[in-house]
């Protein structure tokens, strides 16, 4: 458990506060109070449940669900404090193929701010550093530091939708360039629909979130800072978008991916096709003349295995001559010809 306090005029945010401290903390309504709660035990869990139940006398199902961490993003109001769960993606282990976030679960109240994570967040490592630093948030209010949170937690989206658009980018190009391992390159497409999809469930709902934050339904938002969570909910917007886009792009990669697989699938075909109608002829000559009759013409003749040889050697030219002139074969660049 980490506690700051803002107190009003100061310079500096104050550290290093206990559990016990916070009841006084909070009296005083000019204070600016963050509780930052990591719980990755069952004993954590234990101090953590008695800290919200009797301290903060947040909801018990809201306490259920934040310590659950299963849940998807909502908000949701009540008298004196507003409960949220957002979503942060996990950039250390987040690729194109395997979009992975971690829950956040947080309280806002007129004069605190209270978020719990099982997981550590980059997002809330970097407001920590600022506010030790700078007193420029805290002094705007409990709001704005909630702001400074979630705008941090949808920046991190950006370098991952960033890796979304050069994988399907690189895919694309591998998609037309294949020659082998169709399956492998598959296998890719639909790892990265499903992180696509994943993001886009993800952003949406969180949009929901945002819009419904930003938009002055909830009377702990100040009218003052509404204008920075509407921000922040234009980025987010634009992340759900690109996802979308994203996602159609994907469809699009299947759609190419088999049509490349279809036409060499065809090249084949017309590959034995074109070797079965030369052989075929062949076959029929080598028939005929291996036919044991005692009056056939020509059994005789001393050069005739090798008149057989040459007629079906034109045979297979003239073929050959036919199908590139019906375009089956060896197609000509026309252009090049035009040039």
């Amino acid at each position: 458990m980490e506690i700051f306090v803002y107190r009003n005029g100061a310079n500096q945010v104050e550290e290093n506060f206990s559990a016990a401290d916070l009841p006084e903390l909070l009296a005083d309504k000019k204070n600016v109070v963050w509780v930052d709660l990591l719980g990755e035990t069952d004993e954590q869990h234990a101090e953590i449940k008695n800290v919200l139940l009797n301290v903060f006398k947040f909801h018990p199902l809201t306490i259920e669900d934040t310590l659950e961490t299963r849940n998807q993003p909502k908000v949701e109001a009540f008298p004196d404090y507003l409960y949220f769960i957002v979503h942060g993606i996990k950039p250390e282990e987040t690729s194109s193929s395997n979009f992975l976030t971690k829950e956040l679960d947080g309280y806002l109240g007129d004069n605190y701010v209270v978020t719990f994570h099982e997981e550590r967040f980059q997002s809330v490592k970097v407001v920590k550093q600022q506010i030790r630093t700078s007193t420029f948030a805290c002094r705007r209010g409990a709001a704005y530091l909630l702001h400074q949170i979630l705008d941090q937690i949808v920046d991190l989206y950006m370098p991952v939708v960033d890796d979304f658009d050069s994988s399907i980018n690189e895919l694309e190009e591998r998609v037309f360039a294949m020659n082998k391992g169709g399956d492998a390159i598959l296998e890719e497409i639909m790892d990265l629909r499903r992180s696509v999809t994943r993001l886009k469930r993800i952003s949406a709902r969180q949009l929901d979130v945002l819009y419904r934050i930003s938009h002055g339904e909830f009377p702990q938002i100040p009218e003052n800072v509404l204008p920075f969570y509407r921000d922040v909910h234009d980025h987010l917007q634009r992340i759900s978008d690109l996802s979308e886009n994203y996602r159609e792009l994907v469809a699009g990669l299947f759609d190419i991916h088999f049509s490349v697989v279809a036409n060499k699938t065809n090249d084949i075909i017309k590959f034995l096709t074109i070797f079965s109608a030369i052989i075929l002829p062949l076959s029929l000559i080598a028939g005929i003349y291996g036919m044991n009759f005692e009056n056939m013409p020509e059994l005789k003749t001393r050069n005739g295995y090798f008149i057989v040889l040459g007629v079906m050697g034109l045979v297979v030219v003239g073929l050959l001559i036919y199908f590139w002139r019906k375009g089956w074969i060896l197609l000509r660049d026309d252009t090049k010809t035009k040039e």
